[in-house]
């Protein structure tokens, strides 16, 4: 059984950045694009991002604390 995660307008906001950043800091891509793909998102680390979050690859997690515990 397959749980799709929802996440917040928030937290999508900084896993998306967070991967944007390490892309442009030089991490490798976790999909793959073709040079006509890199060129209709004109090479931007944020389109990337937002690809890799779409298909669900992102190695990234949210910890979010459980009601009633401190």
């Amino acid at each position: 059984m397959d749980k799709k995660i929802i996440y917040t307008k928030y937290e999508k906001a900084r896993i998306i950045g967070s991967r944007a950043l390490q892309l442009a800091m030089g991490a490798p891509l976790l999909i793959k694009m073709d040079k006509k793909d890199f060129e209709n998102i004109k090479y931007s680390p944020v389109e990337i991002a937002k690809r890799e979050f779409d298909e669900g690859i992102l190695p990234i997690t949210i910890k979010r604390p459980l009601p009633g515990k401190v």
